[in-house]
């Protein structure tokens, strides 16, 4: 059975269904599963941040803002798992590109596999460049289960 499990996680119902899949997965092993919650942001150049929409109550470096963002939904993620009965449950946060980042922590945190959404809350270069589900599938060496 899986030692270690990697969920991407951004919110989304499709995330939502790879994360209960990944709890399910985790409890059924007796042995014991750490459950890996990653939540990625990507780095806003001017352009973007102009389109974006932030908090104006909240002034602030548009990365911190979405770090902090982030962190709240990778706790989010975390707190769903611990309510669905898993204990060992682990919350990251990183930037970068979404594909590659997941991929990379699947690999420095020794994951044996990688949980994803087939959809998320995608940006529009995912529609132009095809979705991050098969992007990791077609990066990553671990196997992947897309839900």
């Amino acid at each position: 059975m899986f030692k270690s499990i990697l969920v991407p996680f951004d919110g989304s119902p499709g995330a939502e269904k790879a994360l209960d899949k990944a709890i399910e997965l985790a409890k059924a092993n007796k042995d014991g599963c750490t459950l890996n919650i990653l939540t990625v942001y990507r780095h806003h150049s001017m352009l973007e941040a102009s389109l974006s929409m932030v908090r104006p109550n909240e002034p602030g470096n548009l990365d911190d803002i979405m770090r902090e963002h982030a962190t709240e939904v990778a706790e989010h993620g975390k707190k769903i798992a611990k309510e669905g009965g898993c204990e060992d449950v682990h919350a990251y946060v990183a930037s970068g590109g979404v594909a590659r980042t997941i991929v990379k922590s699947a690999d420095k945190h020794d994951c044996d596999l990688i949980i994803i959404g087939s959809r998320g809350m995608g940006s529009v270069e995912d529609y132009l460049l095809g979705s991050v589900s098969h992007k990791v599938t077609g990066l990553s060496k671990r196997p992947v289960l897309v839900v």
